[in-house]
């Protein structure tokens, strides 16, 4: 028997630069779920503000602030309307702050 028979076949893989992958915009959105029932109305309230405040974060990232001293309320406020996002409020612009400082 041939020695290259004996050889596994390698996995067929997808590689990037034999298949270009092409990006309509840098963020695809998430299938939506609804949120459980039964959970007290602030609950709902805070997790809508941190799934704001983590897109905010990461618009600031991709716009190259990457330190939260150089996000400023009218900075964060400027990647809201960038993106299409109602203006944030001043707990979301400091979540957004936080968000940047422990997830470095």
């Amino acid at each position: 028997m041939p020695a290259a028979a004996l050889r596994p076949k390698p996995s067929r893989t997808q590689s990037t630069a034999q298949h270009p992958v092409l990006f309509d915009s840098p963020v695809q959105p998430v299938t939506k779920r609804p949120l459980p029932a039964g959970r007290p109305r602030a609950w709902y309230v805070t997790h809508n503000r941190r799934l704001k405040a983590m897109r905010l974060a990461i618009a600031l990232l991709d716009s190259g602030v990457y330190l939260p001293s150089q996000a400023s309320d009218a900075a964060i406020r400027a990647a809201a309307e960038d993106i299409g996002m109602r203006p944030p409020s001043d707990t979301t612009c400091h979540m957004v702050r936080a968000f940047m400082r422990y997830n470095r």
